[in-house]
């Protein structure tokens, strides 16, 4: 016999909507449109940056072998945990289709960033019904930061976003809005087992593809459970949808997930500089705090409000503690805040009130808009940009195809500092890796043996000695012609760098 469901307080849909107000109803819908096809613009470019070429490499070796792939960078049979779900099925796709792993990645952005507007919209309609919050939320999520930029896997801003559209974070992010959505329409309405298996089943897949867009997405869930206080007929529910998620997480083949919660040590320095120029770089999405107020005024259990409790606290914590890791967090401070902004033009009580908070939420928009002018760069070049705009565009870096007519997949190359992270995204090794790699044991040994080789006064038996034991065929190098007698040059790139071949 089939069972009742339990009873859950009734709550509508959505909030209640608003009227409309006159004039410029359209305007939300049109900037968002705009930053969209600019970030299509972005994609067809696909500028380098950052970790672009290790989730290159990450296909390659997917698209070589789907099951026993090994180290993305470099010749060794190690876990890795970048070999996600999502990086997975982009293994397929490269593997079958044939297109080459650019073409995938580009696919992916396309793929990521269709996910991530559509859950954004999904999530913002369980806030308010009125027609121009999603674009709003939209513009407020990758403009209201600051005015000194911060590019950074899991971080929404325009200029991060554009160079980040085609890591798994976007995708994880675009995942972790409809996870918020689903949770928050299931807590609201009698749902069944098979909805909490689902959501802890995607709870889980979040993690898998990107850990720290993961931790933002398990505080946004935290606070909607927390908000809507769920009666105690539902906690085996949510309990069951949480124990399935974990044993989604320990069941995953390709890497050890709960492993990597004592790797955090290895990060701390690097991240850092999430700390650094704090007040530069957020400053904008104070107008978030402000109206996240106005919420807990209505409402003391507004979810955003305690979304955004839960992630000052764990990124001030990461802060007081050292654990400058837990500085990935700070999107779960400031998306909320960011969503509170926009939604107090549409639900901020009085006319008169919100629109007072339209021409400062647009205020705040231009300016952020402004500071992130640069971006224009990433899709129509550098040279094409206004000298006043050009001061803010990094050139993105240069690739390493040049080597590509000689370098074969699964060739060893000596490379070191930026070579180190480009070289394998093209299907050959490096002697040491050009990210941090908690998974490899001989990380440090390989880095001293990179050192060791690239050091002038080093004797030549003890380079020779290097290269073999690494079974080393190509040698990168710009700082200064080599002379050694077991290397060939072999072709010339840009900034003066010259490919060398290792002779028998």
């Amino acid at each position: 016999m089939r069972t009742a469901p339990p009873e859950v307080p009734s709550a509508p849909a959505v909030a209640p909507r608003p009227t409309a107000a006159p004039g410029g109803a359209h305007a939300p819908g049109v900037a968002a449109a705009l930053v969209a096809a600019l970030l299509l613009l972005v994609i067809v470019r696909l500028p380098w940056a950052g970790d672009l070429g290790m989730h290159a490499a990450t296909v390659q070796r997917l698209r070589h072998s789907l099951f026993h792939p090994g180290n993305p960078l470099v010749d060794a049979v190690t876990p890795s945990p970048y070999y996600s779900p999502w990086m997975v099925l982009l293994g397929c796709a490269a593997r079958m289709s044939g297109l080459s792993v650019f073409v995938v990645l580009r696919l992916a952005a396309l793929t990521g960033l269709t996910l991530l507007a559509t859950g954004v919209w999904r999530y913002v309609r369980t806030l308010s019904a009125h027609r121009a919050a999603p674009a709003l939320a939209a513009l407020s999520l990758v403009l209201l930061w600051g005015t000194e930029l911060i590019n950074w896997s899991g971080f929404l801003s325009l200029n991060s976003l554009a160079l980040t559209v085609s890591y798994p974070s976007v995708f994880a992010f675009g995942l972790a809005f409809h996870y918020w959505a689903w949770l928050t329409r299931a807590l609201r309405a009698a749902a069944g087992w098979e909805v909490w298996l689902g959501l802890g089943a995607l709870w889980a897949l979040i993690l898998l593809c990107h850990q720290f867009t993961g931790f933002v997405a398990t505080l946004g869930g935290l606070a909607a459970v927390l908000a809507h206080r769920p009666p105690r007929a539902l906690w085996p529910r949510l309990a069951a949808g949480a124990a399935l998620g974990l044993l989604v997480l320990w069941l995953w083949p390709y890497y050890d997930f709960f492993a990597l919660l004592s790797a955090g040590r290895d990060l701390e320095e690097v991240h850092r500089a999430l700390y650094a120029r704090f007040v530069g770089r957020y400053w904008l999405a104070l107008l978030g705090v402000a109206a996240l107020v106005l919420r807990w005024r209505r409402d003391r259990r507004d979810p955003l409000v305690i979304f955004c409790l839960l992630g000052v606290l764990v990124c001030a914590v990461g802060f007081g503690t050292g654990h400058y890791a837990w500085g990935r967090t700070l999107p779960a401070a400031l998306v909320p805040a960011q969503l509170a902004a926009a939604l107090e033009v549409v639900q901020g009580g009085r006319r008169a009130v919100r629109t007072r908070w339209a021409w400062m939420l647009g205020g705040a928009l231009a300016l952020g808009a402004w500071a992130q002018a640069g971006v224009l760069g990433y899709a129509v070049g550098g040279a094409a940009l206004p000298d006043v705009l050009a001061a803010d565009y990094t050139p993105p870096w240069t690739g390493y195809h040049w080597i590509t007519p000689y370098v074969k997949y699964g060739d060893v190359v000596m490379a070191r500092d930026l070579p180190s992270r480009l070289i394998p995204a093209y299907g050959a090794y490096t002697v040491a890796p050009g990210y941090p790699d908690f998974f490899l044991p001989d990380e440090s040994r390989r880095e001293w043996a990179v050192r060791r080789y690239y050091t002038r006064r080093t004797p030549e038996g003890v380079r020779r000695d290097i290269l073999r034991t690494y079974d080393v065929r190509w040698v990168v190098d710009g700082s200064r012609p080599r002379r050694d007698r077991e290397l060939r040059v072999v072709t010339r790139g840009p900034d003066g760098q010259v490919l060398y071949a290792v002779t028998p």
